[in-house]
């Protein structure tokens, strides 16, 4: 079977395992992080569904672990589902791995072949195209977190995005809606926020363009990303899962923690943004 292997390790995260398990379990007990590890309390909603940011853990693990938390109030959840921006331009507008295994560190996650090719019939923009997944960073980074809460026993179904705007979010998230609406499922938007400005100028922006995301208005997050400039990498990502949560029954989101690269760096002057989301 195909074999995705890591491509970041050692630069987003760490190479070694039980190290990365370490630096893992600090996130959560960051200043910036919840303040305790999973498992949360669990979650009778019909699915489980975040956005987390995918920089480098150092910077943006503790943000994230406050989406991961809430993560881990779905129990033993047959799907994963990971959606991700495409930053390399590599590869097919939305694509997917139609079998398979990615490796991390701490293990290796089993491609749902089952949801690939429902999600792939359902969907004519998604074609199968392992190129597109090669290099890029932003869905890998997520795979460690999981495997923490869930081990290797819970297949995923990776989705990267080159095509972010709002008709191909639409169709996306009607596809996905179906696919997982009789699974018991866990939805990762994978996204950074403003991109290298001043740390005030950053959030401000991104406070703008979350505040669509907890009205859950893809009209109104689309024309403030534009109007303001946003440059959230994942936008398209982000869009997706809010409007697949949205039509799952899920009715609003809340944004759990925002925090810049300033707060684990100490330089304000050109930060990345990051926020952690959960729709209920």
């Amino acid at each position: 079977m195909p074999l995705r292997k890591p491509a970041v390790a050692g630069q987003f995260y760490p190479s070694d395992g039980a190290e990365l398990s370490a630096l893992i379990d600090s996130c959560y007990t960051h200043s910036l992080g919840p303040g305790k590890p999973p498992p949360a309390p669990p979650s009778k909603a019909v699915a489980v569904a975040v956005v987390a940011p995918h920089a480098g853990y150092v910077y943006s693990g503790p943000v994230a672990a406050h989406s991961y938390l809430h993560v881990s109030s779905m129990r033993d959840p047959d799907l994963i589902v990971v959606v991700a921006p495409n930053h390399y331009g590599i590869g097919s507008g939305v694509s997917t791995f139609s079998e398979g295994e990615w490796e991390t560190p701490l293990g290796r996650m089993r491609v749902d072949q089952g949801a690939s090719r429902r999600l792939t019939e359902l969907c004519d923009a998604v074609t199968v195209d392992p190129a597109a997944h090669r290099l890029e960073h932003s869905l890998e980074v997520q795979l460690p977190f999981l495997q923490k809460i869930y081990g290797d026993s819970v297949p995923f179904l990776p989705v990267s995005l080159l095509f972010q705007d709002i008709d191909t979010s639409r169709v996306l998230a009607s596809a996905l809606a179906r696919v997982v609406r009789e699974r018991k499922a866990v939805l990762v938007a994978s996204s950074d926020l403003t991109h290298y400005e001043p740390a005030a100028v950053a959030r401000e922006k991104d406070t703008a363009l979350l505040q669509q995301v907890v009205g859950m208005d893809v009209e109104g997050f689309y024309s403030t990303l534009e109007r303001l400039g946003v440059t959230a990498c994942g936008y398209g990502a982000i869009a997706t899962v809010m409007q697949t949560a949205s039509a799952l029954g899920l009715k609003k989101a809340e944004l759990m923690k925002y925090a810049s690269s300033g707060e684990t760096s100490g330089d304000n002057l050109q930060v990345v943004g990051y926020g952690a989301l959960r729709f209920v």
